[in-house]
């Protein structure tokens, strides 16, 4: 019994000893240790300690992160909250929907006042807003409000600088917290921050503003727009650099900046940084510290050999010349270049960390630039020589579709502005994300239309659809008499019996009443008559009784053939998009007169094919009607002939494409527009109070006189109002004209599927 109690101790002992000399430390991380375990979290190195990071950086430095000029995150809060003093705004709770409601969406733009002026640029955002379709002169009516005082330029410096805007506006009894207000902003902030501060408080307004820093933008509310310079054109503005369905060349430079260097102050690290990447042979980094009056004050070594190398390239042909371009942030998140590269098909490579892009709330950037890290500057050459050449090209298409539908004139930019603020009030009927981002963009492709892709005639190959199999025959008859003439019986006949038609509709625009139901012939299809208001823009109507994408356009007195017509329609189905059709029509630019000239000549191009026998998509009579402004149809309507060429150069707004002469057996004879018979604006006469615009200064020498010259003088001054509305001209000439295979071949007639078009 000793023995065994002896081995029990000596065992005991010995474990005791083990676990003390080998587990001793897992045993000191025990909760009895807990004093112990409090002193060594105590004793923890912060990472700011001196003594273990006196070899790196001063640790304000690194608190700071980045340039010591750059504004801590309370100074940005504190200046985010000077602007915006109510809370979040979304569209729910700053906008008053229901303004929309009865009259749409309608934008009123305040009076301006007397003895204060505006910038060029506000008066030509406020210019395009009244020219629009938006514009309502009544307030009671306006979904929308902008104020006639120059916002654009908040900078306290700067000459133009609008003080006391709080006191101002708060006098506005429409201004009412700023709910349903929209500012325009593209400078705010003065030196050195530049903060976000306008000066004045915004309340619920929505604010349309360059330079947006992600952290005060109010996403689904606020609209980031670009910066753009006053000599931004009103509307059209210049085509991109790089022309469609053309193949670019390679490039002489890889990645090009030149610009001004910043020595101190906000955006001079980004800047002053360029220089690193600078290899004087695929890419070049110029930059120049020579602007401002104190410049060499603070110059630095490198300023002077900087300020020789600079002179030795020219900025433009650096653009011309290269596929990427630097776009760094300057003493703001935006810049003039942004725009420029874009225009120049230079892939931007965007710099500016913290910036809001312009419109990104629809368009998709990744497409179209190059999103940096001001931080990760050194990487920017490596990762863009990655990029396949396919999407190199991939990117410069896009930037030219960018620049031409969305910020290539003031008129874009503001219409696309509101366009946005449009969408987020009927979600259920807003344009998508890919019909922003692809042709012809979202400003073209209206929702109150249709929503689905199919409905639109520019998205069929695409998506590997077809439009409908039938057509409708739209015929607009302004006979004097009240009965039918001969030739629109022949016309109903021969439309009646094609394969492809699927109801005839008559636009009845005389004033005396349609003949009885039995004074029309018997057709296979079903035959319909709509009474117009006698304007010529009616025809164009988006009429409910036309269902098919297809519209064959007549004019009463037109003469075709149902086999014409089966080709013509068979040709429209391979491009929906155009208009389609037989009598053909080309402008010109007459360098005598300085002006455009219209002919109706046959000759070897055509840019016009006349809706008096033409085929297009029903969409273009939305288009037509609610894209359109006003006072444009009015225009119209007060001349002889002139809504053909309207549609004609809609439509090659629209799709930068040509229309498609087809095979017609007779030339095509004008009529000249019947005036008596019918009032109110029919063909020919303006309506009241319309003053028709002067002839041009010389006409054809046999038709001076006759009713015929009046009518060509018109369409001259149409073409040319046109053109002046539109900012530049978008008819685009063709050499173009389809015939069916072995049309007029020596061979069998039973081996031609339309035989009838040679006879």
């Amino acid at each position: 019994m000793q023995t065994r109690k002896k081995y029990i101790f000596l065992t005991f002992l010995a474990s005791w000893l083990l676990l003390f000399f080998f587990g001793g430390d897992q045993l000191r991380r025990f909760a009895f240790f807990s004093g112990r375990k409090t002193k060594a979290r105590r004793n923890w190195p912060h990472w700011t300690d001196r003594s273990l990071l006196k070899n790196f950086a001063d640790p304000e430095e690194l608190q700071r992160d980045g340039d010591p000029s750059l504004p801590s995150p309370r100074e940005r809060r504190a200046a985010w909250l000077s602007v915006h003093k109510s809370s979040r705004c979304q569209m729910e709770t700053c906008f008053d929907l229901s303004r929309c409601e009865k009259h749409g969406f309608k934008v009123f733009t305040y009076p301006q006042e007397r003895d204060q002026p505006v910038s060029e640029s506000y008066g030509k955002i406020l210019s395009s807003i009244e020219r629009s379709r938006y514009h309502t002169p009544n307030p009671e009516e306006a979904c929308l409000f902008i104020l006639g005082i120059d916002t654009l330029d908040r900078d306290h410096l700067s000459g133009q600088y609008v003080r006391n805007v709080d006191e101002k506006i708060r006098g506005f009894p429409l201004w009412n917290g700023g709910r349903n207000h929209l500012i325009f902003n593209l400078y705010s902030g003065t030196w050195p921050n530049y903060t976000g501060d306008l000066g004045f408080d915004i309340g619920q307004a929505i604010l349309a503003k360059a330079s947006f820093d992600t952290e005060s933008f109010r996403p689904g509310f606020d609209v980031s727009i670009p910066l753009f310079p006053k000599d931004h054109p009103q509307r059209g503005g210049e085509r991109g650099w790089l022309y469609r369905d053309s193949v670019p060349p390679k490039k002489k430079y890889l990645l090009v900046f030149k610009g001004k260097r910043y020595l101190t102050g906000i955006g001079s690290g980004t800047r002053n940084a360029l220089h690193h990447i600078h290899n004087g042979k695929d890419i070049i980094s110029l930059t120049t510290c020579k602007h401002g009056k104190d410049w060499e004050k603070h110059k630095d070594t490198r300023c002077d050999k900087d300020n020789v190398d600079y002179e030795k390239f020219d900025y433009q042909e650096l653009l011309h010349n290269s596929t990427f371009c630097i776009v760094p942030r300057g003493r703001r998140l935006g810049s003039f270049r942004f725009l420029e590269a874009l225009q120049a098909a230079c892939i931007p490579v965007l710099l500016s960390d913290g910036w809001e892009l312009p419109f990104a709330e629809v368009i998709d950037w990744g497409k179209a630039a190059v999103v940096g890290s001001e931080r990760l500057l050194l990487q920017i050459p490596s990762a863009i020589r990655c990029i396949h050449p396919e999407r190199v090209l991939a990117f410069q298409q896009q930037t030219q579709f960018l620049w031409d539908a969305y910020f290539s004139s003031v008129d874009k930019i503001v219409h696309t502005t509101l366009e946005i603020i449009k969408d987020r009030l009927s979600p259920h009927r807003s344009r998508s994300r890919f019909l922003w981002n692809a042709l012809p963009g979202g400003l073209l492709v209206l929702p109150d239309f249709s929503t689905q892709l199919g409905d639109f005639p520019f998205y069929y190959l695409q998506h590997g659809s077809s439009p409908s199999k039938k057509f409708t025959a739209f015929i607009r008859a302004v006979s004097q008499a009240g009965s039918l003439s001969q030739p629109i019986l022949r016309l109903i006949q021969a439309v009646s019996g094609s394969q492809y038609c699927a109801q005839i509709v008559v636009l009845w625009s005389c004033e005396k009443p349609p003949p009885p139901s039995g004074k029309w012939p018997q057709t296979t299809v079903p035959l319909t008559i709509i009474q117009g208001r006698r304007k010529p823009s009616d025809r164009f109507f988006p009429f409910e009784a036309i269902q098919t994408d297809a519209v064959l356009s007549l004019d009463e007195h037109s003469s075709l053939s149902t086999s014409e017509v089966d080709f013509a329609f068979v040709v429209w189905r391979s491009f929906p998009e155009r208009i389609v059709g037989f009598p053909a029509q080309s402008h010109f630019w007459d360098a005598e007169q300085g002006r455009w000239g219209y002919t109706s000549k046959w000759t070897n191009e055509l840019s016009i094919v006349l809706t008096a026998a033409a085929f297009y998509h029903r969409y273009y009579h939305s288009l037509f009607t609610e894209y359109l402004p006003a006072g444009l149809r009015e225009l119209v309507d007060g001349l002889a002939a002139c809504e053909d060429i309207l549609m004609n150069v809609l439509v090659a707004a629209v799709t930068k494409l040509p229309p498609i002469k087809v095979t017609q057996r007779k030339q095509h004879k004008e009529e000249v527009p019947q005036q008596a018979g019918c009032r109110d604006g029919a063909a020919g006469t303006p309506p009241p109070g319309e003053r028709s615009p002067s002839a041009p200064r010389s006409a054809p020498a046999k038709a001076k006189g006759t009713a015929g010259s009046r009518s060509f003088s018109q369409r001259q001054d149409c073409l040319n109002q046109l053109a002046d509305w539109f900012g530049y001209m978008p008819l685009v000439s063709s050499q173009l004209r389809l015939d069916p295979v072995l049309f007029k071949d020596q061979v069998s007639v039973l081996r031609k599927k339309y035989p009838r078009l040679e006879k």
